[in-house]
């Protein structure tokens, strides 16, 4: 569906907060609502579609009525970290069919001040197909070494290549007043930081912090008149990973299937995108999902991040927030990608801002790599 000249992104607000012992994530999501809302001009009283994942059970509705919010749409889809950009598709085609007119995706965590090592610690299997991994033991970042064990020997990949990701990140930190860490590091900072689960060291794994963030969308025409310049899904595309019936290659990512869906449904191709935020759980998420997206061969990422090209200023500038590896990363972090690409399609970024911003490019993604994941893809532009 195409949604360019019907819906449109119209208020973000992400919480500036990155540890809130004295708030509940249930506030972090409120905080964030109220926030996003007064950006797109807009009340809690015009919200009839309610988006939002990261909490269990009943929890959307106990959010809903925390809000004061009587929907008449409700999606709670969980997928991992790319749930809030798939929440972005999902209220879009909410808005074009008539499902409703003003679609609020909210998020609040507050995984830092309650002491939560997401990602190092082992799970019990929940489901049939974990049985064949759980009894392992493998962890998030276990999962995810390995990818980065195997690219390596496939394509000669360096650690130096992938400390390059975090080095850049962190410099975009320090231009975000609100990131968790903002003093330079080098690529040698990165490989003597302790090892974590090999080849990834700490400065290769994103923060955990608290956060929370909020979107609000509604249909284009109701946008052209309200008080901020309007951002629409110029293309998507959404896919799973999985280890399936059999082997396969574990450096590719979901992004081959939702960045392929996204571009051709955009019309547009890796080379029309003047910024990406791409999620970056590690180093190595975002070297594989560049490579999935198009950007460069399947083996040429570690070349490809080299050089500034991904910095400020260069071909292809990412996350130019922080991202997870210096701003902040909750628990789940797709809806901060969104808000920052928000900011530069406005041209709100500040220090950070890229030049002439027209088409931003957003991927989340959302469980295991190498085992099994989710992927998302948005392609956002100025109306």
């Amino acid at each position: 569906m195409d949604f360019r000249d019907k819906v449109a992104i119209v208020g973000v607000y992400e919480h500036p907060t990155r540890y809130a012992p004295d708030k509940t994530a249930f506030q972090l999501h409120a905080e964030s609502a109220r926030g996003a809302l007064e950006d797109a001009g807009l009340t809690i009283k015009d919200v009839d579609g309610y988006f939002t994942a990261g909490v269990a059970g009943m929890a959307p509705i106990l959010l809903a009525e925390h809000l004061n919010l009587q929907p008449a749409h409700l999606d709670s889809t969980s997928i991992g970290g790319a749930s809030f950009v798939a929440h972005v598709r999902h209220a879009a085609a909410a808005i074009a069919t008539g499902q409703c007119s003003v679609a609020l995706i909210t998020y609040g965590s507050t995984a830092a001040s309650q002491g939560r090592a997401i990602g190092t610690g082992g799970r019990e299997a929940l489901e049939p197909p974990e049985q064949f991994d759980i009894p392992y033991g493998p962890t998030t970042v276990g999962a995810y070494a390995l990818v980065a064990q195997r690219h390596m020997y496939e394509y000669g990949t360096t650690p130096e290549q992938q400390a390059e990701i975090a080095v850049v990140c962190r410099r975009h930190a320090g231009l975000n007043p609100h990131a968790k860490y903002r003093d330079p590091i080098t690529v040698d900072d990165v490989l003597s930081s302790r090892m974590i689960s090999s080849p990834l060291h700490l400065l290769d794994c994103c923060v955990i912090s608290d956060g929370g963030g909020a979107v609000v969308l509604t249909s284009l025409e109701r946008a052209r008149d309200l008080p901020k310049p309007p951002v629409t899904i110029l293309g998507h595309g959404e896919a799973c990973a999985h280890t399936g019936m059999g082997q396969r290659d574990i450096t590719v990512t979901a992004a081959r299937q939702s960045g392929a869906r996204a571009f051709q449904s955009a019309g547009l191709t890796p080379w029309d995108v003047d910024m990406a935020m791409i999620y970056d759980s590690f180093t190595i998420t975002v070297l594989a999902t560049l490579e999935d997206l198009g950007f460069c061969a399947k083996g040429e990422g570690g070349a490809f991040v080299q050089g500034g090209r991904i910095a400020l200023g260069g071909e292809l500038p990412i996350n130019t927030d922080g991202g997870g590896l210096s701003s902040n990363h909750p628990g789940m972090r797709g809806i901060f990608l969104v808000i920052e690409a928000v900011r530069q399609l406005r041209g709100e970024a500040g220090e950070r801002q890229v030049e002439d911003c027209q088409v931003a490019l957003v991927h989340g993604t959302g469980g295991w790599l190498g085992i099994r994941h989710s992927g998302v893809t948005l392609l956002l532009g100025r109306a």
